[in-house]
């Protein structure tokens, strides 16, 4: 799923920037542009990146559950 529309971001690479060490918004930001563009993507990015960060998760619509 896209998260970010203006910047082409998905879930995956959010994912891949938290494996590659990506903790923050700003830092997510910076290394794939996610939030950049019209920003209303920042609330779900944070989110994503927040899920990534604390570990394996399941996506079951739209909401986060531990595996």
């Amino acid at each position: 799923m896209y998260v970010c529309l203006c910047n082409g971001v998905t879930e995956s690479a959010i994912h891949r920037a938290a494996q590659a060490g990506i903790r923050t918004l700003g830092e997510l930001a910076m290394s794939t542009g996610c939030s950049t563009g019209c920003g209303s993507c920042s609330e779900v990015a944070e989110e994503v990146l927040r899920d990534a960060v604390a570990g394996p998760a399941v996506h079951h619509r739209r909401e986060w559950v531990a595996a």
